[in-house]
């Protein structure tokens, strides 16, 4: 299974390496991030979709393009095929592919690969986070003020909302960063190129394996009330552990 989501992310972020920056007509969907959907997401979904069901046909699978395909609920492929459609659509390299393997609802692997910036990530529960081979862990920051954050609105419609909780957080910290690809703010809270990032109803295809990445990398998953992280959770905050609980006091507030 290991050796599959590896091959298989790697395969999926090729495949969209060879239409990158290519396809012209892709700039006239960017009117806004969130509704951007391209026929690559769904090509690289098909691929995704039928490499996982020729090995394991029983396995249920959610992705972001199919839906939930359902089979046997003790195994559960969460994949996004292309995060940060909008990114890729306006010719930037932030977007990744994203696959998740969970049984019995337990994250086991859990695999982000960013093709135009040459970044591999892959988490394997109990053996710890690794980018292009090397093991990472979050940073090791503890004052707020001295933290980069990363932010995204995820699936809101709410800008308000978001930028409520945006006001409250930048002036506590050195800086924020928006980079479009969920994926990729989780995979940099891992690999300690930032504190924490939090996001609002965020889909469980967009964070399922930075969820892991994170965790085994020595940070910290939870929804804005302290709740582990699963699939149904919404609103949620990643952070190297030092500055969550000071994090969910600021977030929580109002």
């Amino acid at each position: 299974m290991k050796e599959l989501i590896e091959s298989l992310t790697r395969k999926a972020g090729d495949t969209l390496m060879r239409h990158f920056r290519k396809d012209w007509d892709l700039l006239k969907e960017r009117s806004t991030a969130k509704e951007a959907i391209t026929k690559y997401d769904k090509k690289v979904d098909r691929l995704i979709v039928g490499e996982i069901r020729r090995h394991y046909p029983h396995h249920s699978l959610l992705t972001e393009e199919s839906g939930l395909l359902e089979g046997d609920p003790d195994w559960l492929w969460i994949v996004d095929s292309l995060d940060g459609t909008g990114n890729f659509a306006n010719f930037n390299p932030f977007f990744s592919v994203c696959i998740a393997l969970m049984h019995q609802s337990k994250l086991l692997l859990g695999a982000i690969y960013a093709p135009a910036i040459d970044e591999f990530y892959l988490a394997e529960k109990g053996r710890g986070a690794y980018l292009n081979g090397v093991k990472i862990q979050v940073s090791d920051v503890s004052d707020l003020s001295q933290s980069y954050i990363f932010y995204c609105e995820g699936g809101d419609k709410d800008r308000e909302r978001t930028g409520k909780l945006l006001h409250k957080v930048y002036p506590r910290v050195t800086d924020t960063r928006k980079l479009g690809s969920a994926g990729l703010e989780t995979a940099w809270v891992a690999a300690g190129k930032g504190e924490a990032y939090f996001t609002t109803r965020i889909e469980p295809w967009d964070v399922a394996p930075g969820v892991l990445l994170v965790r085994e990398a020595g940070g910290k998953v939870s929804d804005f009330q302290g709740n582990p992280w699963q699939p149904q959770t919404s609103d949620l905050l990643f952070s190297n552990n030092r500055l969550h609980e000071k994090l969910l006091g600021v977030l929580s507030v109002g």
